[in-house]
């Protein structure tokens, strides 16, 4: 199939992109995580499917996923709740460093004599499938009420892992020989601490300025939060540091730091977040070859076997050896080393720049992800239960409290400042008359915010928070708008109702 016109790009667009969505809802109710779904409509659109669509521009896709991974990661960090993430922080960092190391270097090692890979494409894929997926974590774990402390560990760590992972395999990928082994370690050190410092400076900063300074409109603040997290990536990546790393960061930042319109923020995050996961998915699905495949399907397996039964339980047991968790947790951990998206994007930087054999680098990592994704993510819950580890909390999390909008409660929020000019300057609040199902709730004056009683009086610049039911909302904006023209009298003298 062909797209000529923007017309049907757009159509064709739009229909992937509801077919995407309805696939969220079997993904649920299945249990499988969704990303497996997401690929499949890459594939059937593909060149092998029934949209015969051809897609081999490997480079775009590397640079859309790095987009997509960028939004993922912030929203991901938004959700991050510091107090979870805080006792997990030393053990995650262990995970990132040292276990990745345990990880490329078995993985590779399997690669290698068991599958006959040369050297360099054994590390390379050692490599692009020691890195956790960040969203197939935080799309997974997130369903599945497991402990705060297992949790913040697996969170923290696919935030954290993707920086010395992306060194490894551009290091590795590179034309001629590949740096030695303490360049390596010395480079990820300074490109962490990097991203590191820009992301929390952005962050600290970011969530300074927004609380500080009103914008004009609430649906700005969304813009702006995904702004501030963007712009710590680029920071990063200009710093020569880690970009994935600082936006990470800043995000988890702006998400504790109490922004003013955060239940807006965080939807419009959530639905940026699921864009991005969908387009990366189904661009993925279009790049890879189906029937070229299959003759890499067994050595997937063979590598995927090493990598999931024996590097990382070592790497799991030996980074977490000096925290003493139980032999429960780090099996847990050892089976929810998920992965996604990230390793496919990372292989194809090795076909980017020209390194024999990345192709066959790139269909073997493809066949592990999609394989080793759904063994994995729809028995973690299971063995959660068989392990003994649901969260406690469970019945709590399954009643579904949240802080809802207002408009869900059939209720409104009115807020608005008292002008200089105002008649409503001196009325008393049961002077306001408002019908019954609105109430004036708070009231801000010279930076100081109180409750007020009926016998209030209002001056020039209060703020006012008026809450009112759904049925009255507009008699109460008519009232008031009546009281700031006509005073006290209003109703009487012909400058509005006269309320109840």
């Amino acid at each position: 199939m062909t797209v000529h016109t923007l017309n049907e790009l757009l159509l064709v667009c739009s229909l992937v992109l509801l077919v995407a969505v309805a696939a969220v809802r079997i993904s649920s109710r299945s249990g499988l995580p969704s990303l497996l779904i997401y690929l499949g409509i890459g594939i059937a659109i593909g060149q092998d499917g029934i949209g015969h669509v051809v897609f081999d521009n490997a480079e775009l896709t590397q640079v859309i996923g790095y987009a997509a991974l960028v939004v993922i990661l912030a929203e991901g960090g938004l959700g991050t709740k510091w107090k979870q993430v805080k006792p997990a922080l030393p053990a995650a960092v262990m995970l990132s460093l040292v276990g990745v190391a345990i990880s490329v270097s078995v993985t590779a090692a399997g690669a290698h004599y068991l599958v006959g890979l040369d050297w360099r494409q054994a590390l390379l894929i050692g490599a692009v499938v020691s890195s956790t997926d960040a969203a197939a974590v935080f799309s997974v774990l997130r369903k599945v009420p497991l402990p705060s402390r297992i949790t913040g560990v697996l969170e923290a760590e696919s935030g954290f892992n993707d920086a010395p992972v992306v060194i490894l395999v551009v290091a590795f990928a590179s034309v001629g020989p590949a740096d030695e082994w303490y360049v390596l370690v010395g480079k990820i050190a300074l490109e962490l601490a990097i991203g590191v410092a820009i992301g929390l400076s952005v962050g600290f900063l970011g969530a300074y300025t927004l609380r500080h300074v009103a914008l004009p409109a609430s649906g700005l603040y969304p813009i702006a939060v995904m702004a501030i997290a963007v712009a710590a990536y680029a920071a990063g990546a200009l710093a020569h540091g880690s970009g994935f790393l600082a936006v990470y960061l800043a995000s988890m930042v702006l998400g504790n730091a109490k922004l003013p319109h955060w239940p807006a923020t965080r939807g419009f995050a959530d639905g940026l977040g699921w864009i991005a996961q969908i387009g990366m998915f189904v661009l993925l699905g279009l790049l890879v070859t189906p029937h070229e495949l299959a003759k890499d399907f067994w050595p997937a397996v063979i590598i995927g076997l090493v990598l999931t039964m024996v590097a990382r339980p070592l790497e799991v047991f030996v980074s977490l050896l000096p925290f003493r968790l139980p032999w429960q947790e780090q099996a847990l951990m050892s089976w929810a080393g998920l992965r996604g998206a990230v390793p496919i994007i990372l292989a194809t930087i090795p076909m980017v720049t020209g390194i024999e054999g990345s192709e066959r680098v790139f269909n073997i990592v493809f066949v592990l992800v999609v394989v080793y994704t759904l063994v994995q993510g729809p028995t973690l819950p299971w063995l959660a239960r068989k392990l003994n580890l649901r969260d406690t909390d469970e019945a709590a999390a399954d009643l579904g409290i949240e802080s809802a909008p207002l408009e869900k409660l059939r209720g409104h929020l009115l807020s608005f400042a008292i002008p200089a000019a105002s008649r409503m300057h001196g009325v008393e609040v049961s002077e306001l008359r408002l019908p019954p199902g609105a109430s004036v709730t708070l009231v801000v004056r010279d930076a100081k915010s109180f409750v007020p009683l009926p016998s209030t009086v209002l001056r020039r610049g209060d703020e006012l928070l008026v809450v009112a039911t759904d049925p009255v909302r507009d008699a109460a904006e008519a009232r008031l708008r009546a009281v700031a023209r006509g005073g006290k009298l209003a109703g009487w003298l012909g400058t509005g109702s006269k309320g109840s």
